[in-house]
């Protein structure tokens, strides 16, 4: 299996600074004319400011070390980066869980298994009666001895796997995920399948995560997930729960393949024109928290790889309160435009 091993950052391009990327998203215009402030067209929605609802999932970015380098991915993700949250970042998370009721705890990466610290994490995260998702790309799974046993541990810690799979042919996941790796997530399906995951009775919830491989939105994520049910049972016997669609966000090694394909100005217009009010409404920065790895908090996955911290005197999870978390304005900027497009896109997938 080839994997690509280069982020942003390794390659010196100058996207790895995030204010020339928000340089890049403010600067965009439709025609002659400037493209609306995502809080200007929030606000004639009548949905801005934009507060959060009851804080319903803990999402933790535990580093950004992968054994991937896809070619969508938002966190810029690779084997060449050295971020890994702390254990006592982690113990300062466990504590914020302890003061506060959320029921779910989404863990993500990078591979977040390669983390020192994963399984630590989350046992005592299950020990607390908590859900815990894992969002895992799959072939972490295969990649080496040390990991051929995360089926089982998934299993009896009765972790929800999330994972990517792009597409249900191998030439559509190969390009954009790394030459191998359609095998590679095929091989590691059919562990998690043989312990349960991805069957009703079983009870051991295993989704896949479907992104464009380009500029499109995705396609309506009912029909999809039937597809997939289909395709993948009939080339490969395998099973899984529900599909969630999730629309490419213009930022980091995305937003670099968009301006070397020329296809941003079209992109961010598909985006714009796009706007529902109603996928507006549900976003998911306004139920979630995200957990950064050294402990920055942020709104949203998103808002966190752009470094918009929380608009909070709360700025970090060692000085969690969830009070005052519940009272700050959520910071949106014109990224946020991807999360609002045709049907929404969530880390749960389509909103509406």
């Amino acid at each position: 299996m080839h994997l690509a091993t280069t982020s942003l950052k390794k390659r010196g391009i100058e996207l790895a600074d995030v204010n020339v990327q928000l340089n890049i998203l403010h600067g965009f215009q439709r025609g002659q004319a400037q493209v609306p402030r995502f809080a200007h067209t929030m606000r004639g929605a009548g949905l801005f400011p934009l507060h959060p609802t009851a804080l319903e999932v803990f999402q933790v970015n535990v580093g950004k070390v992968c054994n991937q380098a896809c070619n969508h991915c938002h966190v810029d993700a690779g084997p060449d980066r050295t971020e890994v949250m702390s254990r006592e970042t982690m113990e300062q998370c466990l504590q914020a869980l302890r003061v506060s009721n959320i029921a779910t705890v989404d863990i993500t990466g990078g591979a977040p298994e390669l983390n020192p610290n994963f399984r630590w994490f989350v046992e005592e995260v299950r020990a607390m009666g908590r859900n815990v998702i894992v969002r895992c790309n799959l072939t972490i799974i295969v990649s080496n001895p040390r990991f051929f046993d995360l089926p089982e541990f998934f299993a009896e810690n009765d972790v929800h796997v999330i994972a990517s799979l792009p597409c249900y042919t191998s030439d559509n996941v190969d390009k954009q995920r790394g030459d191998g790796v359609y095998d590679a997530s095929i091989r590691a399906i059919k562990m998690l399948n043989a312990v349960g995951y991805g069957s009703e009775e079983k009870g051991l919830r295993f989704d896949l995560v479907y992104n464009p491989g380009g500029a499109a939105l995705p396609g309506e994520q009912h029909s999809l997930e039937a597809d997939y049910k289909r395709e993948l049972m009939e080339r490969h016997g395998v099973t899984f729960n529900a599909l969630h669609c999730i629309t490419n966000m213009p930022i980091s090694r995305f937003l670099e393949d968009l301006l070397e394909n020329n296809k941003y100005e079209a992109y961010m217009e598909l985006l714009v024109n796009s706007f529902n009010p109603v996928a507006a409404a549900g976003v998911m920065c306004r139920n979630m928290i995200s957990v950064g790895w050294d402990g920055a908090l942020y709104d949203c996955d998103f808002n966190q790889m752009l470094e918009i911290k929380v608009s909070s005197p709360v700025a970090h999870i060692s000085d969690f309160d969830l009070s005052t978390l519940g009272e700050r304005m959520i910071a949106v900027d014109q990224h946020c435009y991807g999360c609002t497009a045709g049907s929404g896109s969530s880390c749960g997938g389509q909103l509406v």
